[in-house]
C-alpha cells in the first residue's frame, strides 16, 4: 500500500475518464432499467487503455438477485468473456446476499448489522486491454430489474506493453461435494456427545484427486486471489466445524506433491483454530460473511464448533487477496482445496477466482443455468443441518 502513495508524486501519462448511468436528461434517475433475460452493455472502449475502479448498486424485487445477475468481460474482441461471476461473488460475498466488509481490492458497503438486500459495490483489480474493453450485465433474476447504477472509471495509454496480462475472474459451484464419509453410518455408530473424530483423522488424501477445484488455468500469470462460500449443510455427528480441508495448488503440471500444500481451509485464509474471530475485514484476508440467523426466535450467531446453544455454522463466505505474494505459473495451475479433511464432507461449495495470465485462455467450465447457482434458503439450509447432525 506504500508504495501505491510513494507513486502518486509522479506524472501520469494517460488520460482519465468515466462510463456511468449519469441521467442524460439531467435530472436524477442516474440509472439503466435491465428487462428479465436481457444483456445492459456498461462499458465499451477501444484502447490501449486500463480500467482503474468499478462501482455498482442494484435494485431488484426477486430473492437472491446476486447470485442470479452475471458480470462478463471482454478483452480485446475475444469471443469469450476472460469475466464471467454472478454479480455478488464477484464483488466478494456469496449465497446470493449483500454483507458489509472491507478488502484492499474489492468491497461492499451496507449497513453492519448483517446481510442487506441493498449494496454499493467497488473493485479496484486493474483491467488493462490493448483493442477493446467491454463489461456486460446479464439480467437472469426472473424480473425486471428496475435501476441499475453503475460507474466505470478508466485511463486511457499511450501504449500497452506487449507483455501485459489480462485480468481474469471465474466462478464454481459443487453442490453437495462429494464425501468420502457415510454419514448415516456414522449417525449409528455415534451418539451426540461422542463423535467420530478419530475416525476422520485416519483418513488420508494423497493425491488430491477429489478435491474442489477454485481455479483451472492455463497460459502464463499469476493467480492472486479468491473467495469461497460454503453452506455446512451435511456435518458428522456432534462436529459443527467445517474446515480443516488443505490448499494444494498445482502449479506447471506438478502432480503430487502439490507445489503449494497448505495445514486446513481456515489457514489459507490466513487464520486459525476454526474461525474464532468470526466475520473481520483485512485488506488482505478476511470473512466477508458469517451468517446470523433465527433459532426458536432468537438470533444466533454461528461459530465454527457451534456458537451458542443450538450449534449451527451458518453460511460463510471467506476471502484471500495474494497482492503481496502472488502465486506464479508459466504453464498451468490449478487451485484445489479439500471439503473438510481428506474430502471427508458433502458441503454446498462455491467460489470466486481472481488471476492475471497472457491470453488466450482456457475455456471456462459452462455457467451453471440460474436455478442451479440459488443458494440454500436459511431455512432450508438449518433444516438440511438438523437432519445431519
Amino acid at each position: 500500500m506504500s508504495s501505491v502513495l510513494q507513486s502518486l508524486i509522479y506524472p501520469r501519462k494517460g488520460n482519465t475518464g468515466r462510463q456511468s448511468s449519469w441521467d442524460r436528461t439531467g435530472g436524477n434517475q442516474d440509472y439503466v432499467p435491465i428487462p428479465q433475460g436481457e444483456e445492459k452493455v456498461i462499458f465499451d472502449l477501444e484502447g490501449p487503455a486500463k480500467i482503474t475502479h468499478i462501482w455498482c448498486t442494484v435494485s431488484s424485487p426477486q430473492p437472491y438477485y446476486y447470485r442470479s445477475i452475471l458480470l462478463r468481460m471482454y478483452w480485446d474482441n475475444e469471443e469469450t468473456p476472460s469475466v464471467e461471476v454472478p454479480l455478488g461473488d464477484f464483488f466478494g460475498v456469496g449465497h446470493g446476499v449483500a454483507s458489509h466488509y472491507m478488502s484492499l481490492p474489492l468491497n461492499m458497503v451496507t449497513r453492519q448489522d448483517g446481510p442487506q438486500p441493498y449494496s454499493a459495490m467497488n473493485c479496484y483489480f486493474a483491467m488493462p486491454f490493448s483493442k477493446r474493453g467491454k463489461i456486460v450485465v446479464v439480467n437472469q433474476t426472473g424480473a425486471d430489474i428496475p435501476n441499475f447504477y453503475y460507474a466505470v472509471d478508466y485511463e486511457t495509454l499511450e501504449e500497452l506493453p506487449e507483455n501485459t496480462l489480462r485480468f481474469h475472474a471465474q466462478w464454481r459451484r459443487q453442490n453437495p461435494t462429494d464425501g468420502v464419509l457415510d454419514m448415516e453410518e456414522l449417525k449409528r455408530k455415534h451418539t451426540r456427545f461422542k463423535g467420530p473424530l478419530e475416525e476422520i483423522s485416519s483418513l488420508k488424501n494423497l493425491d488430491g484427486a477429489g478435491n474442489y477445484v477454485i481455479l483451472e488455468a492455463k497460459g502464463e500469470g499469476h493467480y492472486v486471489g479468491c473467495n469461497l462460500s460454503i453452506d455446512h449443510i451435511n456435518p458428522v455427528p456432534n462436529v459443527t466445524w467445517f474446515g480443516e480441508g488443505d490448499d494444494m495448488i498445482f502449479i506447471d503440471g506438478q502432480s503430487w506433491p502439490p507445489t503449494i500444500h497448505g495445514t486446513g481451509t481456515e489457514n489459507y485464509f490466513c487464520a486459525a483454530w476454526d474461525y474464532p474471530s468470526y466475520k473481520y475485514d483485512g485488506p488482505y484476508h478476511g470473512i466477508s460473511l458469517a451468517e446470523i440467523c433465527k433459532v426458536n426466535g432468537a438470533w444466533e450467531t454461528p461459530g465454527a464448533w457451534g456458537g451458542g446453544s443450538f450449534g449451527y455454522s451458518g453460511k460463510w463466505t471467506s476471502y484471500r487477496f495474494h497482492l503481496e505474494d502472488p502465486v506464479i505459473f508459466h504453464q498451468s495451475i490449478k487451485v484445489t482445496v479439500e471439503h473438510g479433511h481428506a474430502n471427508s464432507l458433502s458441503n454446498d461449495y462455491s467460489s470466486t477466482a481472481y488471476w492475471y495470465q497472457s491470453e488466450p485462455h482456457q475455456p471456462f467450465p459452462e455457467m451453471l443455468p440460474v436455478e442451479l447457482r440459488m443458494p440454500l434458503t436459511t431455512k432450508e439450509s438449518l433444516s438440511a443441518y438438523c437432519k445431519s447432525i
